[in-house]
C-alpha cells in the first residue's frame, strides 16, 4: 500500500479573526483531504488572552487550544457541508501591533515529529521565517512550498521612511524565501517577484457564496421582484491600507456626481474609529457598521460591492460577492451587469477547482511519484560541494545565527522576548518551557 503524503500547512492568523489568511489555509486544508490520499495538519497561531482580546471581534476568546479548535472545526463545516479529517495544532504567537499581524514564537517546525515532516506548505513564507529561529525548513521538510498572499512592500511603502523600508524589505524577503523555499506560489502579478516562483490563483470561494449565487440567478430568471434591493457596500478589514482612505477620498470629490448614492461600509479594525470620523464628514450617506461574516443574509441583497483596496492581491471578498452574482468595482474597473454564471464559471470560483491548480503548481502530483530527499545534516548546515548551495548554506547560518540574539531580533522589528514561548504560552500549549534558554 502506497505511504500517504503528509502535508503540514502553516499559516499566521486563524478564525475567528476574517483575514485571508485564517480563512483560505483552512479551506486547502480541507479540500487536500478529501481524496483520502493526504495526511494534512493545519498548523496555526495560540495567542494568550490579552492578544485575543486585541485581535479577535465581537469578544470572542478561548480559555483552551481545543476550545479554539471546536469553534474553527464548527465553522468550517457549517460552510463545508463535510466533517474534514485533518489535524489541527497550535505554534505559540504574539500580536505585533506596529505590523497588526501575528508573529510566531520559538521554533514552529518542532510542532510536527521528524517521522511526519514531508511537505510543508508556508502561507506567507517572507512572514513566517522574518523571525525564524530554529531547525532549517529544508533540512526538516522534504518539500516547502511558500504561498504568498500579501503584498507587503505596497504596506511598507505607506509607512513613514516607506520607500527605503520596502527597498530593503524586498531584498530581505527574496533572500529568506530562497534560503527557506523549494517552490513559490504568487496568487497573482500584484505580488513581490521571488525566487523560484509561479503565479496562480490557488484559492477558492466558501461553498455557501455559491449557493447564494445560484439562488439570485433563480429569482433573476423568475423575475418575480427585484432581485437587488440594496446599493453598494465594502466589508474588509478597517484600517487605512484596506483602502478605506481612497474611498472616502473618491466619494468626498464626487459628492455632487453621486447625490443619491448610499453606502454601507463593515469592518473592525484599529483605524475603525477614525473611519466612522471621516465618513460623518461626508453629505452622502456613508453607513460604518463593525464586521460581519460576508455570508450573513444582510449583504445577500446588495448590488454593488466596492473594493478600493490597493494592497490586496488576490481579494476574497471580491471573489466572494462576483460568486453571488454582484456587481464589483475594483480600482477604477467596473464588471458587466450581473447576468447567470455557467457551470464553468462557476466551478472555477469553487475550492474544488482551486485545490486542483493548487496540486499542479505546486507540484504535488509529481512528488507522490517522485522521493525528493531532505537536505542530508546532522547539524545545522547542509553538506555540498555545490557551489550554490554553499551560498544557501552560508545564507541560512547567518540568518540563524542574527535570529538568535534579541538584540539583533528587536533591531530588525521583532516582539520582545519571542525568541522562545513564555511560561503561560507553555502550560496553555503543553510546551516544555525552556526558561532562560535564550538569546542574549
Amino acid at each position: 500500500m502506497e505511504r500517504k503524503q503528509h502535508i503540514a500547512i502553516f499559516t499566521t492568523a486563524s478564525l475567528p479573526w476574517m483575514t485571508g489568511t485564517a480563512v483560505n489555509p483552512l479551506f486547502r486544508a480541507a479540500y487536500l483531504t478529501t481524496s483520502g490520499e493526504r495526511k494534512v495538519t493545519l498548523v496555526i497561531p495560540w495567542l494568550s488572552l490579552k492578544d485575543q482580546e486585541l485581535v479577535y471581534p465581537n469578544n470572542i476568546t478561548f480559555s483552551t487550544p481545543s476550545d479554539h479548535e471546536i469553534y474553527v472545526r464548527h465553522w468550517l463545516e457549517e460552510r463545508t457541508g463535510f466533517i474534514s479529517d485533518f489535524n489541527i495544532r497550535f505554534y505559540p504567537g504574539k500580536f505585533s501591533r506596529d505590523k497588526r499581524s501575528i508573529l510566531a514564537v520559538g521554533d514552529i517546525t518542532e510542532l510536527i515529529p521528524d517521522e511526519e515532516a514531508d511537505i510543508a506548505i508556508l502561507e506567507e513564507p517572507e512572514h513566517l521565517t522574518w523571525y525564524h529561529h530554529g531547525k532549517r525548513w529544508k533540512m526538516k521538510f522534504r518539500l516547502v512550498i511558500g504561498v504568498v498572499h500579501t503584498n507587503y512592500l505596497e504596506y511598507v511603502k505607506r509607512e513613514k521612511n516607506g520607500r527605503m523600508q520596502a527597498f530593503l524589505l524586498k531584498y530581505i524577503n527574496s533572500w529568506l524565501v530562497n534560503i527557506y523555499c523549494h517552490k513559490v506560489i504568487r496568487l497573482s502579478a500584484a505580488t513581490q517577484d521571488l525566487p523560484r516562483s509561479i503565479i496562480c490563483n490557488v484559492h477558492g470561494v466558501n461553498p455557501k457564496f455559491i449557493e447564494i449565487g445560484k439562488q439570485k440567478t433563480l429569482e433573476l430568471e423568475s423575475r418575480k421582484e427585484q432581485v437587488f434591493k440594496k446599493g453598494a457596500y465594502y466589508i474588509g478589514k478597517m484600517v487605512w491600507s484596506k483602502g478605506y482612505k481612497e474611498l472616502l477620498q473618491l466619494l468626498k470629490e464626487h459628492q455632487k456626481e453621486l447625490a443619491g448614492l448610499e453606502v454601507d461600509l463593515y469592518g473592525n479594525g484599529e483605524d475603525s474609529a477614525q473611519v466612522h470620523e471621516a465618513a460623518k464628514k461626508l453629505d452622502l450617506v456613508v453607513r460604518v457598521h463593525p464586521g460581519r461574516d460576508h455570508a450573513d443574509p444582510i449583504f445577500h441583497d446588495y448590488k454593488l460591492f466596492l473594493n478600493p483596496s490597493t494592497t490586496d492581491v488576490v481579494c476574497t471578498t471580491t471573489a466572494e460577492a462576483l460568486a453571488m452574482g454582484k456587481l464589483v468595482t475594483i480600482r477604477r474597473a467596473l464588471t458587466d451587469e450581473p447576468a447567470p454564471m455557467t457551470d464553468a464559471q462557476i466551478y472555477e470560483l469553487s475550492w474544488e477547482a482551486a485545490t486542483e491548480r493548487f496540486l499542479r503548481a505546486s507540484g504535488l502530483e509529481e512528488a507522490h511519484s517522485k522521493r525528493l530527499s531532505k537536505i542530508p545534516s546532522k547539524g545545522f548546515m547542509s553538506v555540498s560541494l555545490s557551489t550554490k548551495r554553499r551560498v544557501e548554506d552560508a545564507s541560512a547560518f547567518v540568518h540563524h545565527l542574527a535570529s538568535g540574539f534579541e538584540v539583533s531580533r528587536r533591531a530588525f522589528g521583532a516582539i520582545p522576548g519571542s525568541l522562545q514561548p513564555d511560561e503561560q504560552q507553555c502550560k496553555e500549549l503543553g510546551l516544555p518551557f525552556l526558561g532562560g534558554k535564550r538569546g542574549s
